[in-house]
């Protein structure tokens, strides 16, 4: 249906634009021919006209995220570019989102791309990076734009350009700010309230006893008396225990004691944010300058969840001679992140506040009460008291999420300085050398504090420490000739680079706290640990690039950059990666130079070779030295020291190499009324990276040796188009839309694998690294709501009381027997973007949707709301659709204190359609008129009213499906929802 109204959009569009272009420009006679400046775009190590690119190159303007109230530039990334899939950021403030272009490049490596920030590597955190600082951005997606950067481009590389000051003219200072709210942007899911819960449980107990032999009336005495003395612990009315529900109805006298059993609350509040930014800038004719000071204060929706940041710039270009031009920008950067807990890597742990305030039964108060009148007790200082008694299995007994978080801390400090400094040296009028070096070093401090009367460190406390210091220091010099021959038009680059980065950590962990409200590691007793680690990572590299092109219209590009890394042994050391490419700009042919209706079409193609040394392994030891066999220190019996073995190493381990083609048409029609790119790409990865298995017998730790024995390919189609609908002096209204596929399979694996199973997927030949490898759900028994499974083969023939045949299909009621298949891909099968803009006057409004057709998820977070038998735990209100009756068709089985294993087992009863559609932002303004405001010395005033996050549509309420790219979810911390007003003056 989507794809149809793509379609009719598309045309209808196409036929709007062609009925009414000529009657709104004017006519050939009555304009004064321009001058045509030729579009310059960044590419690596360079700038080239766009008109002679052959590769894929996406840019992205500040004025396109400008405007949005962002505090990471990741988050403008998100459906700006086909090819481009984002996993979205968390909710924390100054979080940032997961980045693939083009699918996955590697299984046990990286697949995030390479950052360029003005013209070298950055390897920090996209939030130090003032986005009001970035002048633009641009997307490189093939080999023919990435090769340049060798060994580092695999997954792509977006390059950061920041704003400098203007030659001549009127100095200008602008003045940016806005403030707003921050909510949470995914509904939380339906729950059964108070009253449905008890019956439920009552239900699945009694049931329970039937299914071990029990008579009706003995099973309803035994769930009666049991309800709440032997599973809930609780009673949350006043009713006498075994009076609470009788025959599975709630006693209809029954009346509350307390209402305060909302768990959310206590945690969950309206954020803030504001922000401020003061650039001021500037230039003569031949020194340019800009400065700028910006201030981000964001407090998220949960508690103690808070990021403030501070950041100046200053940049410096100036034309010393006429043969010599210098510049210098240097960047600081201080933040401070109050942080919850990150509940994509403690799911399930007792202070993920996003697990129990969503998996508390309905029925518990977080607060103590007196027992005999009900009321909420507080202590002498008129503190709420937390409630920390028993409870049932699946409720944290003993425990108290909202107390624990309150008590606890988590602080992060961090300090950046980005440097950076260049030479050019003009040698003669075609010869230009020129040096960059960049410098950058980032400090990151983080104390956690553990509190002493609940929790992990009680009745002691904790208190750790962990420092981080990183370097990264790149010097490169390049040699860039550029000639023109009558139509012939040469660009020769030839370059050296040099890439160093050092790693410094040091964790201390301290316990028995000494007195209170001090957490300095000088206040507690016992030393538990405390370690060190220095490692170093270098990367030596000489590349060439040669462009030509003939009359702009036929045009071939190539490029050559030998790497070698300090990952992997010298004789494997070093390796070529190449590109070619070529384009043909039909438009610039005869037979088309002058049409009306085709204003640009060019046809382009590439295929090359890049890599990947980026490991993502999780011993970081191993991710620089994965050549090497390593050994941790540290495992001391007293006074005896102790050393043991970690990893074994393969020594000829050497890079995943990522070969590309690409092939592509850009079009423009109607004086680029409608422009787009149709685009086709094939990405092979070679010797992939893997954990292969080894026999325990082996002595080698994690019975694995990561080895070079893989292929995979990913390919795909990608389709953008802008369309300026009307444009007349005072109404403008734009379109745009992108739109991705994505094939991603294992062609070949060696060494022995045939086969890796790893969670919810399996890889094989054949099959993606994204497919799910499940227990086969067929349905529910409705003879007697019994959970029912495929049965595997080795089952089939063997008659067993779990086994029956329903509807003429083998099946089996325990998850044990079922059948392990294929089932689906976690893999989109289109997914994309499309927004608008409209400017009437001085009026503007644009927004942008972000869509997914296609692919699964395994909604963990909705299984573990169906259990059949909790225990203290929330349940889902589709539980109330739950078998009940002989005959009955439903798909939920029937509640069952004895089967519930089988029916909240792993399988595929839990993959649900990732389809979503997403108003990812929107933006209303309202521009001054310049002679209105020029009397109060103003020249520009701009008012916004701004959103991200605003809405969303899924196939079930509450499932976030870009919440990771393989298809699972965990309780996290889910994004936020930001409605900002702000105000941008300049002077």
């Amino acid at each position: 249906m989507m794809k149809l109204k793509f379609c009719t959009l598309s045309v209808a569009t196409v036929f709007f634009i062609g009925q009414n272009f000529s009657a709104q420009k004017k006519k050939s006679d009555t304009l004064t021919k321009e001058k045509q400046i030729d579009e310059v775009v960044i590419v690596a190590y360079g700038s080239q006209k766009k008109e002679t690119l052959v590769g894929s190159n996406t840019e992205i303007k500040a004025k396109q995220f400008a405007d949005r109230p962002i505090t990471n530039i990741g988050q403008a990334i998100d459906g700006a570019s086909p090819g481009v899939k984002i996993s979205t950021g968390t909710g924390q403030p100054g979080s940032a989102p997961s980045i693939q272009i083009r699918g996955i490049s590697s299984y046990a490596g990286s697949n995030d791309p390479l950052i360029i920030l003005d013209g070298t590597p950055f390897t920090g955190s996209l939030s130090a990076i003032n986005t009001n600082d970035i002048a633009s951005f641009n997307i490189l997606k093939d080999a023919a734009s990435t090769s340049l950067y060798g060994s580092a481009a695999a997954n792509g590389v977006i390059l950061i350009t920041t704003k400098s000051g203007r030659k001549g003219g009127r100095d200008l200072l602008n003045f940016n700010m806005s403030t707003g709210y921050v909510g949470r942007s995914i509904s939380e899911y339906d729950r059964v309230n108070v009253y449905q819960y008890y019956p439920l449980i009552w239900e699945a107990m009694r049931n329970g006893q039937l299914a071990t032999g029990s008579t009706l009336a003995n099973a309803n005495a035994y769930a009666s008396n049991n309800l709440i003395s032997g599973v809930l612990k609780q009673n949350a009315f006043d009713i006498p225990n075994n009076l609470l529900v009788v025959d599975g109805i709630l006693n209809p006298d029954a009346k509350l004691k307390y209402t305060d059993l909302d768990w959310q609350k206590p945690l969950i509040r309206t954020g803030f944010r504001q922000n401020y930014e003061l650039n001021y800038s500037g230039g003569t004719n031949k020194t340019t300058y800009y400065s700028s000071v910006g201030y981000t204060n964001e407090s998220g929706y949960l508690v103690k969840s808070d990021f403030e940041r501070f950041t100046a710039k200053l940049k410096v270009d100036s034309q010393i001679r006429d043969w010599l031009k210098l510049g210098t920008s240097l960047n600081a950067v201080s933040s401070y992140g109050n942080n919850a807990i990150d509940g994509a890597n403690s799911n399930s742990s007792y202070v993920n506040p996003y697990n129990w305030i969503r998996n508390i039964g309905p029925i518990y108060s977080p607060f103590a009460h007196d027992p005999n009148t009900f009321a909420t007790l507080y202590d002498t200082n008129g503190n709420v008291i937390y409630d920390n008694s028993a409870r049932g299995a699946d409720a944290a007994s003993g425990r108290n999420v909202i107390q624990e978080n309150l008590l606890n801390s988590d602080i992060s400090k961090n300090f950046y300085i980005v440097s950076r400094a260049y030479a050019e040296f003009k040698i003669d009028p075609y010869l230009t050398l020129s040096t960059n070096v960049g410098y950058d070093v980032r400090n990151n401090r983080r104390s956690k504090y553990g509190n002493k009367i609940i929790g992990d460190a009680a009745p002691a406390g904790s208190s750790e420490r962990t420092s981080i210091i990183e370097q990264t220091l790149t010097f490169n010099q390049l040699l860039n000739y550029k000639r023109k021959f009558g139509a012939h038009n040469f660009e020769l680059l030839l370059g050296h680079e040099n890439y160093k980065y050092m790693y410094e950590y040091l964790y201390g962990y301290k316990t028995g706290q000494v007195v209170d409200n001090n957490v300095e590691l000088i206040n507690f007793i016992t030393p538990t640990s405390l370690t060190s680690q220095t490692d170093n990572y270098r990367k030596e590299s000489f590349f060439s690039r040669l462009n030509y092109d003939y009359q702009s219209k036929y045009l071939l590009s190539g490029s050559v950059r030998w790497d070698a890394s300090s990952r992997f042994a010298k004789d494997v050391r070093w390796n070529p990666f190449w590109s070619l490419g070529a384009g043909w700009r039909v438009k610039a042919e005869d037979f088309l130079k002058n049409s009306s209706t085709i204003s640009e079409l060019k046809l382009r193609g590439s295929y090359g070779q890049v890599g990947n040394d980026n490991t993502n392994t999780s011993d970081n030891a191993q991710n620089f030295y994965m050549y090497q066999n390593t050994y941790s220190l540290g495992y001391n019996n007293a006074q005896e020291a102790g050393i043991l073995f970690n990893t074994k190493a393969d020594p000829t381990i050497t890079w995943e190499s990522n070969n590309q083609s690409d092939v592509a048409l850009d079009f423009g029609l109607f004086n680029n009324r409608i422009t787009g790119t149709v685009e086709y790409y094939n990405r092979i990865t070679k010797d992939m990276i893997f954990p292969v298995p080894q026999p325990v017998s082996a002595g080698i730790p994690g019975n694995a040796i990561y080895k070079n024995v893989g292929t995979m390919y990913n390919r795909g189609f990608e389709i953008g188009i802008n369309a300026d609908v009307i444009k007349t002096p005072n109404f403008v209204w734009s379109l745009n839309a992108n739109a991705s596929t994505l094939k991603n399979e294992i062609t070949e694996l060696s060494d022995g694998i045939t086969e890796i199973i790893n969670g919810t997927k399996k890889i094989s030949v054949g099959h993606s690294v994204y497919d799910y490898w499940m227990k086969q759900w067929y349905g529910v028994d409705p003879a007697d709501g019994s959970p029912l499974f495929l049965v595997a083969d080795a089952y089939a023939n063997t008659p067993a009381s779990d086994i029956r045949t329903v509807n003429g299909v083998l099946v089996t009621t325990n998850h044990n027997k079922a059948k392990l298949d294929y089932s689906g891909s976690a893999i989109p099968k289109v997914f994309g973007s499309f927004g608008t803009s409209l400017s009437y006057k001085q009026w503007a409004l644009s927004t942008m949707f972000t869509y997914q057709i296609g692919g699964k998820t395994y909604d963990s977070n909705y299984q573990g709301l169906m259990s059949s038998y909790s225990q203290g735990g929330a349940l889902s209100t589709d539980i109330l659709d739950r078998w009940t009756t002989t005959g009955q068709i439903t798909d939920i089985p029937a509640l069952n204190s004895s089967t519930y294993l089988n029916s909240n087992a792993t399988s595929s009863r839990w993959l649900v359609k990732s389809d979503f559609i997403s108003l990812r932002q929107a933006t209303l303004s309202y521009s001054f008129n310049p002679d209105e405001i020029s009397r109060y010395g103003l020249s520009s005033l701009k008012l916004l009213l701004s959103g991200e996050n605003i809405w969303s549509k899924t196939a079930r309420k509450g499932l976030e499906p870009g919440q990771s790219f393989n298809g699972t979810t965990t309780n996290r911390y889910t994004p936020a929802r930001i409605i900002s007003i702000g105000a941008n003056l300049s002077f």
